[in-house]
C-alpha cells in the first residue's frame, strides 16, 4: 500500500512504524481492542492483550532475520536492524511453521507441537547464523589473498537451501561477489526442464570452484555523470535504503543512470528489484527519480 503514495514511499515505510518495538504495545491495544469486538470476548481486551503483542514481536522477530531491515525504533530513529540469516521467502522455515500449525489442530489438548515447533525454529535460524559466519569467513579469505585489508565482508541468504550464499566483498570502488554452497562438492547443472527449484539453486558453486565477481559502484566510463547522478537529491531516499549500491546501466533520452542494491541479486531469477535511477533532461536540469518498472 505504502507505494501508492510515491516512488519511495515503499522504501521509507514498509516495516517502519508498524513494526516498531516502541510502539508495539500500542498496536497490541488496537489490536486486541478490535479482536474483542469481532470475537464479542467477555473480558475485552485485556483478555487477548498478551497473545496479540506475542504475535506482534514474532511478526518483528521474523522480518527482522532477513535483509531488507526493520526500522524496530520508529518513529525516534531510521536505523535498520537486519540480522541476514534467511531468505525471504524460506522454505524450511516456513515449512516448520506450517508443521507446527498442523500437528497443534490434531493434538489440541497439548501445547507439546506448538513449542517444538518453536524451538526447531528458532534453532534452525541459529544454524543458519553459523552457516552466515561461515560464508563470511570463506569473504574474509578472499580479501587476504587480494590484500584488500579495510573491506567489507557480508553475506546473504539465498533459496532454496541454508547453504547457499552470495558473498561481498567491498571497498568503496566495487563489490566482488560470488554465489556459494557451503556444503556441495560438485557443481549442479541446470538443463532446460529441470523446474524452478533446480533453477535457482545450481548457480551456486562448490566453495573449491567459486567463481568471483564485480560490480562497480559508479561504471567503467561516464564516471562523473553516474557520480554526480548518485550523489544527487533525487537519490537521497535510495541511499538511505541500498546497502550494496551499485551502477546498472544508462540511457540517454532521458540522459538516466541507474542503480541496483545487491542485497537482493538472485541468481535464477529475473531481473533485480529496488532499481532505481536518477534522470535529467539536459545538463544542469534537475534531477528526477526513475522508479523501478515492472
Amino acid at each position: 500500500m505504502a507505494g501508492f503514495a510515491g516512488p519511495t514511499a515503499y522504501l521509507e515505510h514498509h516495516r517502519g512504524v508498524t513494526h516498531s518495538l516502541i510502539l508495539l504495545p500500542l498496536w497490541a491495544l488496537l489490536f486486541s481492542w478490535i479482536l474483542a469486538k469481532i470475537l464479542r470476548e467477555p473480558r475485552g481486551w485485556r483478555a487477548l492483550y498478551a497473545v496479540t503483542a506475542m504475535s506482534l514481536g514474532l511478526h518483528i522477530a521474523g522480518d527482522i532475520i532477513t535483509s531488507f531491515g526493520t526500522m524496530v525504533f520508529a518513529p525516534f530513529s531510521s536505523w535498520r536492524a537486519g540480522i541476514g540469516t534467511t531468505f525471504i521467502i524460506d522454505l524450511w522455515f516456513s515449512g516448520i511453521i506450517a508443521a507446527g500449525l498442523m500437528a497443534s489442530a490434531f493434538l489440541r489438548k497439548t501445547r507439546v507441537p506448538s513449542i517444538a515447533a518453536l524451538a526447531l525454529l528458532g534453532g534452525y535460524v541459529g544454524f543458519q547464523y553459523v552457516q552466515k559466519e561461515n560464508a563470511r569467513e570463506f569473504g574474509a579469505e578472499y580479501a587476504k589473498t587480494k590484500a584488500m585489508k579495510d573491506a567489507r565482508i557480508t553475506a546473504h541468504p539465498r533459496p532454496p537451501t541454508p547453504f547457499n550464499w552470495t558473498v561481498f566483498v567491498s571497498d568503496d570502488n566495487a563489490h566482488r561477489f560470488s554465489h556459494i554452497n557451503l556444503v556441495r562438492t560438485e557443481s549442479k547443472r541446470y538443463q532446460p526442464g529441470d523446474g524452478f527449484i533446480a533453477r535457482i539453486d545450481s548457480p551456486y558453486l562448490p566453495l573449491a570452484q567459486a567463481i568471483w565477481l564485480t560490480r562497480t559502484r559508479y561504471g567503467e566510463t561516464d564516471q562523473d555523470f553516474i557520480r554526480e547522478a548518485w550523489n544527487s537529491d533525487a537519490m537521497a531516499v535510495y541511499r538511505w535504503f541500498a546497502d550494496l549500491p551499485a551502477f546498472d546501466g544508462l540511457s540517454r533520452d532521458p540522459a538516466c543512470a541507474f542503480f541496483a542494491d545487491l542485497r537482493f541479486l538472485t541468481p535464477g531469477r529475473e531481473g533485480t528489484p529496488f532499481r532505481y535511477g536518477a534522470c535529467r533532461d539536459r545538463p544542469g536540469a534537475p534531477w528526477r527519480l526513475q522508479p523501478p518498472r515492472d
